[in-house]
């Protein structure tokens, strides 16, 4: 880790100053700016866990460690907080369609990890220009945007049913509060959205009693109360995460299993995760005024290498959050030791089994009105990815590959090539994508117009955040959504 120099008197920053991510202010003031940051990250990096069937109270625990390792990869040169990733939420959900558990899940998200591990050390070595090459902003954003549009049956079939009133209602909470609130409220839409769904529900069982709707932990439609706090008011205020208990349903600390169809499933999430870290590491080197392209391969290693030792205990996938960019811009800190700051304060309270199951109760109806905005914001940060680098649809070898590979996953079609063995959804459509707009690339005629400019990193414009500190324009505000 960095020994970290003093920024002027530690209390103060002058006009037209930043510190730098080398810097620090006092120590009381950066732990009080980690904690911000956790604020920041919090909605979604304990909100997607629970949306995978995985432990929230291990997923902020691991967050907080993830992060601390992160920053040691990097050498503290970028400054970033890895949080939860919905990346593979698609192919996710496609594993549990298939009756697969957690312990597969985590099993095959482990593997991803160790992929773009090896990815990020090949880039190390080559240069990130080989990132671009092989996945240009068309692929990319039509890999982010099969994977946000190919859930949504999930918000249909299973958080939408169970109440579908109070979805509808925090699903305009959400969307009206991001619009809204400016600033830090604004990055903390869905926590806020989501703290009022779970009032509301609680206000709703008093008011009117059990709600009779398909319950996901009978598997049928059941009479229940919303909100159940059973499992709240018999966990310990200090302890672990619970290790996983499949004869009661309890969902933690596991080890990993590996079945060969699901690690497919889940290996695109590994495109979008490149995407992100590119665009994540090209935006920090904007705002910060450095040169971060020879760290771009520690990056990909460092966040793959993270979510290999987070699932490998039965956590979450991380990535470094883009939500945390508009705090830095807000409060002129690009100080690592923020960061390294904030890593300590998730892992303690990831020591609390109460504030988990807390989480964990969550009700359904909260969940829909909150999936059924970010997964339509995932899949539209694939049409961002394109606008913002130029994609131009009127070329064939970009309009036809990416119409068929979207259909592919988003109807989630499948090709049986085995007895055992099939490839469906993202993974089929992934393929498409990849495969069909190489080959057209090299069929198509000489005197075809050139490749599209841009590349995956420039999907973020950190400009903007430096000129509007006060949220009017945070990159955060949309980017934390997925």
């Amino acid at each position: 880790m960095p020994i970290w120099t003093v920024h002027g008197d530690g209390k103060n920053i002058e006009p037209g100053q930043v510190v730098a991510p080398m810097e620090r202010l006092s120590w009381g003031r950066t732990i009080g700016l980690g904690g911000q940051h956790v604020v920041s990250m919090f909605g979604a990096t304990f909100v997607f866990p629970i949306i995978m069937g995985l432990n929230p109270q291990l997923a902020v625990m691991l967050s907080g460690f993830c992060t601390l390792f992160f920053l040691a990869v990097v050498k503290g040169r970028i400054p970033s907080y890895l949080g939860t990733s919905a990346a593979f939420v698609g192919g996710i959900a496609a594993i549990y369609a298939q009756g697969g558990s957690p312990a597969e899940v985590t099993g095959a998200i482990m593997v991803s990890g160790l992929v773009l591990a090896a990815i990020g050390v090949v880039i190390h070595f080559l240069g990130g220009s080989l990132v671009f090459k092989i996945l240009p902003p068309v692929v990319t954003g039509a890999v982010v945007m099969l994977i946000g549009f190919n859930l949504a049956p999930v918000v249909a079939g299973t958080y939408w049913p169970q109440d579908q009133w109070v979805a509808l209602t925090v699903m305009i909470a959400l969307i009206v509060a991001s619009v809204v609130l400016r600033g830090f409220l604004g990055r903390v839409a869905i926590f806020l959205a989501l703290l009022f769904g779970y009032a509301l529900s609680w206000i709703l069982d008093r008011i009117s009693g059990p709600i009779t709707s398909y319950d996901p932990g009978a598997e049928a439609v059941t009479e229940h109360f919303r909100v159940n706090w059973e499992g709240v008011t018999s966990a310990p205020w200090f302890g672990l995460p619970p290790f996983s208990d499949e004869a009661t349903g309890v969902v933690g600390i596991h080890a990993p299993s590996f079945s060969l169809t699901f690690i497919v499933l889940v290996l695109p999430g590994v495109i979008a995760l490149i995407a992100e870290n590119a665009g994540h590491v090209k935006a920090v080197a904007e705002i910060t005024k450095t040169d971060l392209d020879p760290m771009m391969g520690r990056a990909l290693a460092g966040d793959g290498l993270a979510t290999a030792l987070a699932t490998s205990v039965g956590g979450s996938p991380t990535t470094t959050y883009a939500e945390n960019i508009g705090v830095m811009a807000a409060t002129r800190v690009y100080s690592t030791a923020a960061y390294a700051a904030a890593g300590v304060i998730a892992m303690l309270l990831g020591f609390s089994p109460k504030f988990g199951a807390i989480i964990s109760a969550t009700p359904g109806g909260v969940l829909g009105g909150i999936t059924v905005v970010l997964y339509g914001i995932i899949g539209l940060l694939g049409a961002k990815i394109w606008k913002e680098n130029g994609v131009d649809f009127g070329d064939p070898r970009n309009l036809m590959p990416v119409a068929a590979g979207l259909i592919i996953a988003i109807g989630d079609t499948s090709l049986q090539i085995t007895d055992t063995f099939s490839l469906s959804g993202i993974a089929l459509g992934t393929i498409v994508v990849i495969g069909l707009y190489h080959l057209c690339r090299v069929i198509a005629p000489k005197d075809d117009a050139p490749d599209d400019p841009g590349t995956p990193g420039d999907q973020r414009k950190p400009d903007r955040a430096v000129a509007d500190p006060d949220g009017e324009s945070d990159p955060g505000r949309v980017e934390q959504l997925a």
